[in-house]
């Protein structure tokens, strides 16, 4: 198996880690750890040398993952010696593998390694990779390798160019930091009838997971389902009457997404054109 090393073993590079050693891959150390993270990931992977500066990892392993910041990745790779043959690979899902340029300047194989899956801890992270998929960037042979690790850690994965991965990205913060922000407007408007956050979260869990489940098992658009799926203006009306006097400022987020989800009603074939029309007039004035 590759040895491989992480630099900036956070969330996403401890999670990595972890999964790959069990895998039975090598992990040859690890750098830019404060002392209470070096002891939680210590006691992750049995072990793991934690090394005292990238450089070190780079000349320990055959495969680095850089896991900083987002903007620190070009830093880091600027810095490094990096020798022929090796490879370099950000986890990076917006960057493409240009901020890796230095490390395949010195014939160093480059790629990108972005698992689409939300990181709130390591514990978090270790149970969700499993069953996501990898977004990749790379070329042969290094992307036989990533594939392979991938397929290692129980993922899919996909191919993406340079040009796709802002896109790609942007796609990931809407299905995921965005579903935060509409728990939290759903909560709000909770919260105008004396119901604490807490209690509100743990009465739309279930339709959330309900949603998701006949996202997963009907599809778009046949899983939607609401006032705009029925073409009901008195209901859409009510809601905008609601809204405006109780928490206004959810008023112009409502009619956005109102006026997104008509098409998706249209496509399910419940509303006619004309009843769509009808709901854009209401949601736009």
């Amino acid at each position: 198996m590759l040895k491989v090393g992480f630099i900036g073993a956070g969330t996403v590079g401890t999670a990595l880690a972890v999964l790959l050693n069990r895998k039975g891959y090598e992990i040859a150390g690890a750098s830019r750890l404060n002392k209470s993270a070096r002891e939680s990931r210590s006691g992750l992977i049995s072990n793991l040398r934690i090394l005292d500066s990238n450089q070190a990892v780079a000349d320990a392993a055959e495969i680095v993952f850089i896991t900083t910041p987002d903007d620190a990745i070009a830093a880091v790779a600027n810095e490094v010696k990096w020798r022929r043959g090796q490879s370099v690979v950000h986890c990076s899902g917006a960057d493409s593998l240009d901020i890796l340029e230095n490390a395949g300047k010195s014939g160093a194989m480059v790629g990108g390694f972005h698992p689409l899956q939300t990181f709130a801890g390591v514990k978090q992270a270790i149970e969700n990779i499993p069953g996501s998929t990898v977004a990749l960037e790379a070329e042969e042979p290094l992307l036989a390798t990533l594939k392979k690790m991938a397929e290692d850690l129980d993922c899919d994965w996909i191919i993406l160019k340079a040009e796709d991965k802002v896109a790609y990205h942007a796609a990931a913060v809407f299905a995921c930091n965005y579903a935060v922000t509409l728990v939290k407007m759903a909560t709000d408007l909770w919260d105008t009838f004396s119901i604490p956050q807490e209690v509100a979260i743990k009465a739309l869990l279930p339709l959330i997971r309900g949603t998701l489940h006949n996202i997963e098992t009907v599809g778009i658009p046949q899983c939607l389902t609401g006032p705009i799926a029925r073409g009901d203006k008195g209901t859409i009306r009510k809601h905008l009457a609601e809204i405006r006097q109780k928490a206004p400022e959810l008023l112009f987020p409502y009619k956005e997404l109102a006026l997104q989800t008509l098409p998706i009603a249209l496509a399910k074939g419940k509303i006619k054109k004309q009843q769509a029309r009808e709901l854009e007039l209401i949601l736009r004035n």
